[in-house]
């Protein structure tokens, strides 16, 4: 699976063209899966342009995208950064009228659990985010089901990256590292692998420098995997990126499917 991470934290000073209001998802949303995205990812906004969990930004930017291109799973993020305050995420999770159809939880934030227990409460999927190999330890310690784990490597050194990656992956749970060595397909590792039920599909990506390498590796290794102006503003040429459309169709070409 290729998934289109929209905009992040990213503002429009960063780049012109990363989306920010809803119909701008929206639009962004239809071209990427018009080129052959499995899913998006984005960071709704509140009227002032910043990053927000409340449940009308939210439902704004689902609805838009769901208008604008109906059946195209839409995830969004509950980082610590949105929204500091543990209780508060967990709050802002369940008061949500609109619902994604999965959100990413990083292991190493205080309270993840917690709010991947709301999520899953609420019936959405949990993306576990695993940063470094202690995040992985923590996610090991979890009982709350997840539907896909990020394994996220956020070095600005490709070659940091792809060492971090190799490490997360490796200390993943069995069935996981099964999944990770490419050793089954995405169908059998959403089943379960060699009878184990706690297999779950992973996706591989990184930002900045390292995001073309590790997108690589992910389509080395048979993984899922992401891009878009939220990891990079760079096609793999280190030429500037005019959209998030031309990113995936350069992960495409790339190999990611």
């Amino acid at each position: 699976m290729l998934k289109a991470c929209l905009n992040g934290g990213r503002g429009s000073a960063e780049h012109p063209a990363v989306p920010i209001a809803p119909a701008e998802l929206a639009a962004d949303a239809a071209r990427c899966a018009a080129l052959g995205v499995a899913a998006v990812h984005v960071h709704p906004r509140d009227s002032a342009g910043i990053e927000s969990l409340h449940p009308d930004a939210i439902a704004e930017a689902l609805a838009a995208i769901r208008t604008t291109r109906p059946g195209l799973p839409v995830g969004v993020s509950t980082g610590a950064w949105i929204e500091p305050d543990p209780a508060a995420r967990v709050a802002a999770v369940r008061a949500w009228q609109v619902l994604p159809d999965f959100a990413s939880v990083n292991a190493h934030e205080e309270g993840a659990e917690a709010v991947a227990a709301a999520l899953h409460e609420r019936g959405v999927m949990v993306e576990v985010g695993l940063w470094t190999v202690e995040a992985v330890a923590a996610y090991r310690g979890w009982r709350v089901p997840v539907g896909r784990i990020l394994v996220e490597c956020m070095a600005e050194q490709p070659d940091v990256a792809l060492a971090d990656a190799a490490r997360m992956l490796t200390a993943l749970p069995a069935g996981h590292r099964d999944a990770a060595r490419g050793e089954v397909g995405h169908r059998d590792a959403a089943r379960g692998v060699a009878g184990s039920p706690a297999a779950v599909p992973v996706l591989l990506h990184a930002e900045g420098p390292g995001t073309w390498p590790v997108l690589a590796e992910a389509v080395r290794r048979g993984l899922h995997t992401r891009i878009g102006l939220e990891d990079t503003l760079q096609l793999p040429d280190g030429t500037p990126a005019p959209d998030n459309a031309a990113l995936v169709a350069a992960a495409l070409a790339a190999g990611a499917r």
